[in-house]
């Protein structure tokens, strides 16, 4: 059986597994839709929460990141784990007792207004579909590689299998299909990570293994990873290339950002009691340590494997020809190039982007994989201070999925893979689908422009906003702003300058007002999307949008949400300063979400 086929049925027999889990757990009434019952045990609901938040980030793109930034990648680590430190001892809990549908009734009770409300609306629209973008593009690049279609079809196929489960079952089927779709994709994350540290190391264990020495003899794992990158001209794998300032606002924007998400608050809402919502976040850390301690050991095996496949051990480049097949495979996706500058039938990896665009020497054409045919070689220089110029572009999301089939393991592993990358990020498509639906169809219809609807057709306008907000992600996924991680980085920047202080406050500040908080909203989300677009949108060259010295405070619009979430906090202490005080029972009601239940 060959792997195409092979791939189909593994992901084929996924995809049937949710649809019927969809099935049996169909929501009937709006309670389901929203909060499944509010009845998940604990330990479901920390799966599932370990689901949702692990996206196509984590699986597809975090160990891509660390493969390429090494020590650099490491603040994607703490940040997206540290959140669930602040999300487990400061809002879960509290957010549970409060008992409502989503993060916007909150909000919109809390601080007395639908206009906070309403705000807060526009702040979970723009943080979801930015990061929704993210997931239909990891949809995309597992399609077009394994099942061999192109990145639209894909999607298509991906929206489609959104569309039963979430339309149809709700907060109840997407549950139920994330506890399936964890089970998938941590089995197919470690799977290919045990194989390949054996293969390396000889141990099986990949935490155990990203410190121990490899089987050739020549010395530590990360050490022979720092010299082999240190020829080829790269900064030292262990060696950081951000600022201590740039490490430090990425990572805090992270875990506040982890925090402020409202499809992971969400999840909290689903588990019966106060004390089941801090069991939930402490089951859901564990489940995700699982995949976030094997991570950085996937990103340097990744980056080794990939380097002793394409430079040779000599580092002056191996012959096309004796090129693997993976790499023409993958090269057909789009998502790997070779461009061959000196025409010696090589592959050159070094420092430095390839060079595209107008030919840079005389007579050359195009060959037959899209290389670069050089008839007068001899004009060729070194670029970046590597003894040659690189030739190789490689997308950094294809690391995990192009992995196993780099280390040449078994075609049931590299199945196995294509199943789990569709999971991790169909389960986060999913619950984010789901906010931005309850968000319209509770909080708008029924909170502001229809308060007498029908429980019936609040449930069908529900489902009818889930099938456009499909639509749009599905466009998005086909146009996306960046690669996977970092759109995602961009999505818990606006969760951290947005929704997270006036949750925060919401639950500690009794003075704060619905003043305080709808200013505070407004300029820390207005703040970081404006910087976020000119950076990375239209308003600045690309060359230009990656220079530090270009940036405020030396701080990347990755890390951005932190100033956002500072200039939150800080114009809404000031307003609320100089405003009329809250309601007295609005008071009370603060003081009795923080008061344990048996007092």
């Amino acid at each position: 059986m060959d792997l195409k086929t092979l791939t189909y049925i593994v992901v084929g027999a996924s995809f049937l597994l949710y649809i019927g889990i969809a099935i049996w757990a169909k929501a009937r009434s709006t309670n389901d839709f929203y909060v499944a019952g509010g009845g998940v045990h604990p330990v479901a609901n920390g799966m599932a929460t370990a689901a949702d938040w692990m996206s196509a980030a984590s699986f597809i793109s975090m160990a891509g990141l660390i493969a390429f930034l090494g020590y650099g990648g490491s603040v994607y680590l703490m940040g997206w784990t540290g959140g669930y430190v602040l999300l487990a001892l400061l809002l879960a809990p509290y957010l549970r007792k409060f008992g409502k549908f989503t993060v916007p009734e909150f909000i919109g009770e809390r601080y007395y207004s639908q206009t906070a409300r309403l705000v807060a609306v526009v702040c979970l629209i723009f943080i979801s579909f930015t990061y929704v973008a993210g997931q239909m593009r990891g949809v995309g690049i597992v399609f077009s590689r394994f099942l061999e279609v192109d990145i639209i079809t894909g999607l298509l196929i991906g929206m489609g299998v959104v569309f039963f489960y979430a339309v149809l079952g709700g907060m109840k089927g997407i549950t139920y299909t994330q506890v399936a779709q964890y089970c998938v994709l941590i089995f197919a994350y470690t799977v290919p990570a045990v194989f390949i540290a054996i293969e390396v190391t000889g141990v099986a264990l990949p935490q155990i293994a990203l410190g121990s020495e490899v089987v050739d003899g020549s010395g530590y794992l990360l050490d022979k990873l720092d010299k082999v990158v240190t020829d080829l001209g790269f900064t030292a794998y262990t060696q950081g290339t951000k600022s201590t300032i740039d490490m430090f606002a990425i990572t805090v924007a992270l875990m506040v950002g982890t925090a402020g998400l409202p499809h992971v608050i969400v999840r909290f809402f689903t588990v019966p009691k106060v004390r089941d919502a801090r069991k939930s976040a402490g089951w859901a850390l564990l489940f995700i340590t699982l995949l976030y301690t094997t991570a950085p050991a996937v990103g340097a095996l990744a980056r080794l494997n990939l380097i002793d496949t394409v430079n040779g051990a000599d580092g002056q480049g191996t012959a096309y020809t004796s090129m693997p097949s993976w790499f023409q495979t993958w090269e057909n996706s789009g998502l790997i190039a070779w461009y061959d500058h000196n025409g010696d039938g090589k592959v050159q990896y070094a420092a430095g982007k390839p060079m595209e665009g107008k030919p840079k020497f005389e007579g050359e054409t195009r060959g037959t994989h899209g290389e670069r045919v050089v008839t007068n070689p001899s004009k060729g220089e070194a670029v970046n201070g590597a003894p040659f110029a690189n030739e190789l572009h490689v997308d950094r999301d294809i690391m995990v999925l192009a992995n196993p089939e780099i280390a040449n393991l078994p075609m049931w592993v590299i199945a196995l893979i294509a199943a789990g990358g569709i999971a991790a990020a169909l389960s986060t498509a999913a619950g984010l689908l789901l906010v931005i639906s309850a968000s319209i169809s509770h909080d708008i219809v029924k909170g502001m422009l229809r308060p007498n609807i029908s429980e019936r057709n609040e449930l069908m306008v529900g489902r009818i906003s889930a099938a456009f907000a499909i639509l749009i992600a599905g466009y998005l996924g086909a146009n996306p702003p960046a690669f996977v991680a970092q759109v995602v980085a961009f999505a818990f920047g606006l969760a951290a300058s947005s929704l997270f202080p006036v949750i925060l406050m919401g639950i500690f500040n009794k003075r704060m007002n619905r003043e305080g908080a709808i200013s505070g909203m407004l300029v820390g989300l207005v703040f970081t999307i404006g910087y976020i677009l000119y950076f990375k949108g239209v308003f600045i060259t690309p060359m230009a949008a990656n220079i530090p010295e270009n940036w405020l405070f030396g701080i990347s619009p990755e890390g951005i949400g932190f100033i956002g979430m500072l200039l939150n906090f800080l114009v809404a202490f000031v307003v609320s300063k100089v405003t009329s005080a809250p309601p007295e029972h609005i008071q009370h009601l603060v003081e009795d979400i923080r008061v344990p239940k048996a007092s």
